[in-house]
């Protein structure tokens, strides 16, 4: 029995390996232009200095436009053809960042001013990713909710309460033209992987 299941657990152990040899993990975002990222950093290393919160820094600022998902290493040339597809005949989307916001108890993030440029764009990226197979359940069931995170996951109950009390009613304001969608990779830490220029400007 004891030799059955120690067979078993390295049969599972076995398929997770080779699954992640022959996948990666990738999402899909507008990333703000490099001054402004760099604005962003300075608030995200903010936090991780004084609410001891580094999630945020393992990624470029960014607006998730389709959460992470998994995708087969030898098929990333089909996930690039589907992209440069989508980008096609494309117009530019104007980002409004203003203000702070929260999902209590445990992020914080710049707010996104809802636009139909910035909605249309991201139902649209998700109903094209469909066709791929690539599905988040937790988005289609609540409606798209833009922002720039700056804290999250390790940000303590505690440190939330101390951080939102700062960060609430500060001001921020930045306006920018997102010119393309960004596909991202995670190697430890996500980094860009290719971007894809809109191709019909306003």
């Amino acid at each position: 029995m004891l030799q059955v299941l120690s067979i078993n657990i390295k049969k599972k152990f076995l398929q997770v390996i080779r699954l992640a040899q022959i996948t990666n993990r990738y999402f899909i975002a507008l990333l703000p232009p490099l001054e402004i990222q760099n604005s962003v950093r300075d608030i995200q290393q903010h936090f991780a200095e004084h609410y001891n919160s580094r999630g945020a820094l393992r990624s470029p600022p960014h607006i998730t436009l389709q959460p992470p998902f998994l995708w087969e290493v030898e098929r990333v040339n089909e996930l690039e053809s589907h992209l440069k597809n989508f980008v096609q005949q494309r117009s530019l989307v104007p980002i409004v960042l203003d203000g702070f916001g929260a999902f209590s108890p445990r992020v914080i993030y710049i707010n996104v001013r809802k636009s139909p440029e910035l909605l249309n764009a991201q139902a649209d990226l998700m109903t094209h990713c469909e066709l791929l197979g690539i599905v988040d359940p937790v988005s289609k069931t609540r409606p798209f909710a833009p922002h720039m995170t700056v804290a999250f996951r390790d940000l303590t109950r505690q440190n939330f309460k101390a951080a939102w009390t700062q960060f609430q009613h500060q001001q921020l304001y930045f306006e920018f033209i997102a010119s393309g969608v960004t596909l991202l990779i995670h190697n430890g830490k996500w980094i860009v992987h290719t971007i894809f220029p809109f191709t019909f400007n306003n």
